[in-house]
């Protein structure tokens, strides 16, 4: 390892290697300092389009030594990237499967496009067809949703690019017939290796599980198809037992996202499945850039008895890194263009990369629709309450915790609002529709007036801003 990287990194060989192999543009970049500069120059490019930018200095101030805000890693890698042709995205939720043979490849394509463009995927698997179902083809009968998961795991394991390897999600409603079969999927730790795996369980469910009751499981209500109902207590049983045996599945708790979700207040933007760490509900073909702001650089005189958060400098830095992040929204509609450019431009007819077009064509229109970004608030939370003095689980720190998150989450939808005013809301924003959005009247409440005012006259910019997303390379770096 170069010994000005070495330095650069005083001495953390880990960290070196990190930025080296998954982060630098090779042949160009000599140290990290050249990719923050890097990145700083493309923030700072689009900045200027806008009323109010930040400044060259503040941009570079709050990326500087990858200490207080640090975007993911495929923006890292992406922006300003002339060498690549790649999504800065992280996040990808496609389409349900169509119910047919011609259905599941489409997906089964789609997942595979966007992996090799460093995107991590979400399917939801419910609108297949469960096991044992009439179908009109030589086999007489359906093998049920649950089959397809291992062509799903294997696309994933088959594709790599630039040292990162694919990652998916496959979801279930609880209400689907092949659930159970859905939650004993990972039994064989052989089997579905290349997917994450998680069940949709409802209230309607977790209510008849306290009551020891029944639920329905039913794929499409027939017309005088007889109900059927299974024991809802039996059914969590089996899904605790899998979860402490084999890690999996997860369970999302879906009534609650969709309830919390403001996306979710928008017909065009309603959440069928998760990224594949879980972070991020997405509807089909939305996608989501994520940028860190580290809580731990926001202690002052760490470890110590004088310790104290910097309440006031974290907030005015989160409410830049919005504006990173919505700009970063400007540069992944750039490389789009660049990705769709390329796609129409290959050699191949039509007929074989047309699918590959349309994907890139509906992830381009949600990104412009919707505006979403992936602020994370809260890298670095253990080491921030540890330097405070803080047990990790005690009462005091879950206190602090909450006032952190509090902060930063008011911050960056202030800093939306402000930027709906100054560069235009989002392009589907609506008052009247999410005015009864649970999520975002507790941010209201904690808002000033004027910003209120301004909220309810000019909307905000993104549809969504928040995130926390798992950050093994970037907390590493």
């Amino acid at each position: 390892m170069n010994k000005e990287i070495l330095d650069w990194f005083e001495g953390n060989e880990l960290a070196a290697n990190v930025w080296y192999d998954k982060y630098a543009i090779k042949d160009v970049e000599r140290t990290p300092e050249d990719t923050i500069i890097r990145l700083t120059d493309e923030f700072h490019r689009i900045e200027q389009k806008y009323p109010n930018p930040l400044t060259y200095r503040e941009i570079y101030d709050l990326l500087k030594g990858f200490k207080k805000v640090i975007p993911a890693g495929s923006p890292i890698f992406g922006i300003g990237n002339k060498t690549a042709i790649t999504s800065l995205s992280n996040c990808y939720v496609v389409d349900s499967p169509v119910d047919s043979y011609g259905g599941i490849m489409k997906t089964d394509q789609e997942l595979a496009q966007l992996m090799k463009r460093r995107g991590g995927v979400g399917v939801d698997i419910s609108t297949l067809r469960p096991a044992g179902s009439r179908v009109s083809n030589s086999a007489g009968s359906s093998t049920g949703a649950v089959s397809f998961m291992s062509r799903f795991s294997n696309t994933t394991r088959e594709v790599a690019q630039e040292g990162r390897r694919g990652a998916l999600i496959i979801t279930i409603d609880i209400s689907h017939p092949d659930s159970q079969k859905f939650i004993l999927a990972k039994d064989d730790l052989t089997q579905i290796t290349g997917a994450n795996i998680s069940v949709k369980v409802t209230d309607e469910f977790m209510q008849a599980v306290l009551k020891n009751g029944a639920y329905e499981v039913y794929h499409s209500r027939q017309k005088g198809e007889k109900p059927i109902f299974i024991n809802a207590r039996e059914v969590f049983k089996t899904l605790v037992h899998q979860a402490w045996k084999t890690a999996e599945p997860g369970v999302l708790f879906w009534d609650r996202i969709i309830k919390e979700s403001p996306a979710d207040c928008y017909d065009e933007f309603k959440t069928i499945s998760t990224n594949p760490c879980g972070e991020l509900p997405l509807c089909a073909y939305d996608s989501c850039r994520l940028m860190h702001v580290n809580v731990y650089e926001y202690i002052i005189n760490p470890f110590t008895k004088d310790a104290y958060f910097d309440i006031d400098s974290y907030k005015e830095d989160v409410y830049k890194a919005q504006k990173l992040m919505d700009d970063m929204i400007d540069l992944e509609a750039e490389k789009l263009e660049r990705i769709i450019d390329k796609i129409r431009k290959d050699p191949e007819d039509l007929k074989i990369k047309e699918i590959e077009l349309n994907l890139w064509l509906n992830i381009r229109r949600k990104l412009i629709l919707g505006r979403r970004t992936g602020l994370n608030p809260l890298l670095g939370l253990a080491d921030a309450l540890a330097a405070l003095g803080y047990k990790y689980d005690s009462d005091e720190a879950i206190s602090v915790a909450e006032m952190m998150a509090a902060a930063g989450a008011t911050s960056a939808y202030m800093s939306s609002i402000h930027m709906g005013m100054e560069r235009g809301p989002f392009a589907v924003w609506n008052l009247k529709t999410e005015q009864d959005n649970p999520f975002l009247n507790r941010i209201l409440d904690c808002l000033d007036g004027n910003t209120v005012g301004m909220y309810k006259s000019f909307g905000r910019r993104n549809i969504a801003c928040l995130t926390i997303p798992p950050s093994g390379t970037i907390s590493i770096i």
